[in-house]
């Protein structure tokens, strides 16, 4: 027996009736992807802040003249003039002042600003960049100029392809939000068979303070915040080269270990630095409090345990990683084409690493 159908009792406009659907769909827009990672205008801000305090700012340039030092050694192998340098995110002109003092490695040797003509310091913080526009190395320098650059998130380089000789940046890039397109841009304005040097802090620095805050976090709050802006991975580096269009890619990695006497003598140098965490989810951009007294005390005596060794200070690791590519130019040397290979690296291994001999 069938069972009794309840069409007949309906109404006919019940019958009738079509539920809506309505589907959605993700649409990109046009032009490349760019993922936001650091709030640019807060990283402007803390940097024109730090550097509003000239003596302060001048007292923590102390890892920024390191690197730039460490980063011009790598200039001086490369055995040519330049006549046209430009010091991408220049911060307060270090490379300028490297440049016109012996280094440690050559102190015989000349400095390094006799081998350029002309170099152009620019930088996306007017006040940082003129900071030491007064001091003596600016005059030692052949011809020194400074560009104040527009954000890097919606503005381009302003230079004209094909501008310069040689490219160096020292501790900046770290912050861009679009690194492959600026190294693209970097790679436009380059003049053939030109090199393009440049630091950055790598993706381990400052591990034990990154630690014992989440340590701290987790014991006084009960969860996890961002507190140290996130930074690349050296195995990326080389890849994000390779496709701005960079030859002969060399990447490197050091390390550089600070004594401070507590985190709080830390803090307050990254935040004279205008290196403070700009990451857009950190907790002042989600309407949290941010670090409260509790959790920096907790993460005081963390730190010490994981990390101080029993000391009266405690260290700070500073990751950061060199890169240096070559724009395409007549001359370079190629590598071979695949398939051209005259030994078999099983043989080799076999033997010893023992090339063999052609019979």
């Amino acid at each position: 027996m069938k069972p009794a159908s309840l069409r007949p009792f309906l109404p006919r406009p019940a019958l009738r009736r079509r539920i809506p659907q309505c589907r959605a769909y993700a649409i990109q827009s046009p032009g490349a992807p760019n993922l936001q990672v650091f709030d640019s205008n807060t990283k402007y801000i803390q940097k024109e802040r730090a550097a509003a305090n000239a003596e302060s700012s001048r007292r923590v340039d102390y890892l920024r003249d390191e690197v730039a030092s460490r980063l011009c050694e790598r200039l001086l192998d490369i055995n040519r003039h330049f006549p046209s340098v430009l010091d991408l995110g220049a911060n307060a002109c270090n490379i300028a002042r490297t440049l016109t003092t012996n280094l440690p490695s050559t102190p015989t040797d000349p400095p390094l600003h006799t081998r350029l003509t002309h170099l152009s310091s620019a930088d996306w913080s007017p006040t940082l960049l003129h900071r030491d526009a007064n001091l003596q190395f600016n005059t030692l320098l052949p011809s020194h100029t400074r560009t104040v650059l527009q954000n890097p998130d919606t503005h381009p380089l302003p230079f004209p392809p094909h501008s310069f000789n040689a490219v160096l940046s020292s501790l900046s890039l770290h912050w861009i939000n679009d690194l492959p397109t600026l190294l693209s841009q970097i790679a436009t304005i380059l003049k053939p068979d030109s090199p393009f040097l440049a630091a950055i802090f790598g993706g381990d620095s400052l591990f034990e303070l990154r630690t014992s805050l989440q340590l701290a976090d987790l014991d006084r709050r009960g969860g996890v915040a961002t507190h140290v802006s996130p930074l690349a991975d050296v195995r990326d580096v080389g890849g994000l080269l390779q496709r701005a269009g960079f030859k002969l890619l060399t990447v490197d990695v050091d390390d550089i270990v600070v004594d401070y006497p507590d985190t709080f003598a830390l803090m307050q140098d990254l935040q004279a630095m205008g290196e403070s965490n700009a990451a857009l989810v950190r907790e002042t951009n989600a309407g949290l409090r941010g670090l409260g007294r509790d959790v920096l005390l907790a993460n005081e005596g963390i730190y010490r345990e994981l990390h101080g060794g029993g000391g009266k200070s405690i260290p700070a690791t500073w990751r950061v990683i060199y890169m240096i590519g070559w724009t395409a130019g007549e001359g370079q040397p190629e590598p071979l084409e695949r398939g051209t290979g005259e030994v078999n690296m099983k043989d080799i291994l076999e033997s010893g690493g023992n090339v063999p001999k052609k019979s």
